[in-house]
């Protein structure tokens, strides 16, 4: 291990950036994570559509496909427990680092209203000024990292939670229609990551397959 250069000063991790490093130690160390990829051809949404209420309208049709994904593990015990609730962690960048506020009960609430809900939890993430109770207890996540860079990505899943999905950065990509021909096709790149000490490739991959026709649809 080389010298730091000397105007390197340290900075210790304190408080959301030392979480972060000690849930992502655990996520590292305890989940067996496996990540799959796919497209999602969503040319046709209308102009305004909010992404991020539209991500969680899938994510919550791929959690009636596919149960499974939306439980959490005990290593301990190695039981799955999984969960008629679905309360959606929303991964937020701040300046001070992550924090996933959480949508509680996601599966009751109206669409009309669930643009809205989400902005404010994400302000108010932002501000710091969400309840305790809002920052626990999700059972998957999405994180958005589309709007900031890439397209692809392996998202960790934090224990108790077994799933986390990804969308990547929309944009205007080659895509091969039914019918051979090729044309420029709003195109949304996804990634799931699964513990697979607590769900298999074919539930993974069934979960994904709902995601993409709920997001295409």
């Amino acid at each position: 291990r080389g010298a730091a250069p000397a105007t390197a000063a340290e900075e210790p991790l304190r408080g959301l950036r030392r979480a972060m490093a000690r849930n992502m130690t655990l996520a590292h160390e305890e989940v067996a994570a496996v990540t799959i990829m796919d497209d999602a051809d969503v040319s046709n949404w209308p102009p305004g559509t909010a992404v991020l209420a539209r991500l969680v309208r899938a994510l919550l049709a791929a959690c009636r496909a596919e149960p499974g994904l939306n439980a959490w593990y005990d290593a301990k015990s190695a039981a799955r427990r999984v969960l008629e609730e679905v309360h959606v962690g929303i991964a937020v960048d701040t300046p001070e680092g992550l924090l996933v506020p959480v949508l509680k009960n996601a599966q009751k609430i109206d669409e009309v209203e669930l643009s809205g809900l989400l902005k404010n939890l994400v302000e108010k993430a932002r501000e710091r000024s969400l309840p305790p109770e809002l920052l626990r207890g999700s059972t998957i996540t999405i994180s958005n990292y589309g709007p900031i860079a890439g397209r692809y990505a392996t998202p960790m899943v934090v224990p108790p939670a077994i799933a986390i999905f990804g969308a990547g950065r929309l944009a205007l990509r080659p895509w091969v229609m039914a019918d051979g021909s090729v044309a420029a096709r709003r195109i949304l790149p996804l990634s799931l990551t699964f513990d697979h000490r607590a769900a298999t490739g074919g539930e993974a991959g069934r979960f994904l397959n709902a995601l993409v026709a709920d997001l295409t649809a």
